[in-house]
């Protein structure tokens, strides 16, 4: 047969046939790529159970790890991962995970440098399979597991008070109530307490890869201040995204202050117009999200059970929790105050 040319007639279906092909290639070449991690993981894993299994029954030291991670490179030039350091990464591994671990659990579905970095940044073996859960079902980065890891974001998920089950149907109300945080960690934007709810709004857009690094997978950024025109009176909402898993509009509003009651309404009317004249049929609800710096939950849950729109309250922190920890509370540096007052007058002129 005649090869088919720039010419020849394109028959029905072909662009159809053609996309599905390549779908197939996509899909094999993914998988290959899995197997091929998979099998490179089960390989350090044999190499670090080696190692263990002579420091305990021969009494191998550093020197000689590093004596064995010389000749594995020697002998597999083209291979880059016998350093000394990784081979450590190995013994490590094997005294973490068993080999059907490797096979069965996520951890061995994640890439090697994801691994290092569970070994790194956790001790406790079930907050390592957890993220390593959540690492391989959501695709993360290296990038985004450090930055979830450094947040703490497993004691943070789900947890935004809501009145999403009264307003959203059983199943969506799930979904969206996946969509939240509380507190969200903001400490990339290098801002104090004090910073005005605009500066606020324009670091989290000038960062915003990590803002959408902190919101978490599946969000796209729509706009800042977005106007809308309601018969001549112009409303802008502060931060608009686009959640594209499940296809819906998240309206997030900025309170540099404590949480008040009428912040409910300024944001529902926000979603209620986004929801009208942005949303497709094929869109799910739009939801309201509201950031503020301090909140009294049962103030809130008060204050949400009377909104007709979904809305979430979340609290933010501009510094990670370790260092949060770290400082001295309010109450600290009244009594530090209180006591240098009293050495002070007792002491005389």
């Amino acid at each position: 047969m005649d090869a088919m040319t720039e010419s020849t007639p394109i028959p029905s279906g072909y662009a159809a046939t053609l996309a599905e092909l390549k779908q197939q290639v996509r899909n094999a070449r993914f998988t290959a790529q899995r197997r091929v991690n998979t099998e490179l993981v089960r390989l350090y894993w044999g190499i670090g159970a080696t190692i263990l299994q002579r420091q305990e029954t021969e009494g191998w030291g550093s020197n000689v790890i590093g004596r064995l991670a010389t000749d594995l490179r020697a002998e597999f030039p083209d291979m880059k991962g016998f350093s000394r350091a990784n081979l450590f990464y190995m013994r490590r591994l094997a005294g973490e995970w068993s080999a059907d671990a490797i096979v069965q659990q996520a951890v061995g579905q994640l890439p090697w440098g994801h691994i290092t970095v569970l070994l790194d940044r956790l001790d406790d073996h079930h907050l390592r399979d957890w993220y390593a859960h959540e690492a391989a079902a959501h695709g993360w980065s290296r990038n985004v597991l450090e930055h979830q890891i450094k947040t703490s974001t497993h004691t943070r998920l789900q947890a935004a008070p809501s009145n999403f089950p009264a307003t959203l149907p059983a199943g969506d109300s799930d979904l969206a109530q996946q969509l939240t945080k509380d507190p969200y960690v903001l400490d990339f934007l290098a801002l104090d307490g004090d910073a005005k709810e605009r500066h606020l709004e324009q670091a989290l857009v000038d960062r915003i890869i990590d803002t959408l690094r902190e919101l978490g997978e599946g969000f796209a950024f729509v706009g800042r201040q977005v106007h809308f025109d309601v018969d001549g009176d112009d409303f802008y909402v502060d931060l608009l995204f686009f959640h594209v898993e499940q296809l819906r509009y998240v309206v997030i509003e900025l309170k540099t202050g404590k949480f008040k009651p009428e912040y409910l309404g300024q944001l529902g009317f926000y979603v209620a117009l986004v929801d009208d004249r942005l949303r497709r049929t094929q869109h799910a609800d739009t939801v309201g999200l509201l950031l503020v710096a301090d909140k009294n939950d049962a103030v809130v849950r008060y204050s949400l059970a009377g909104q007709q729109t979904p809305i979430g309250v979340a609290s933010y922190d501009l510094l990670p929790p370790s260092v949060r920890a770290a400082l001295p509370s309010e109450a600290d540096l009244t009594n530090l105050l209180h006591d240098a007052r009293n050495d002070n007058s007792g002491t005389g002129n």
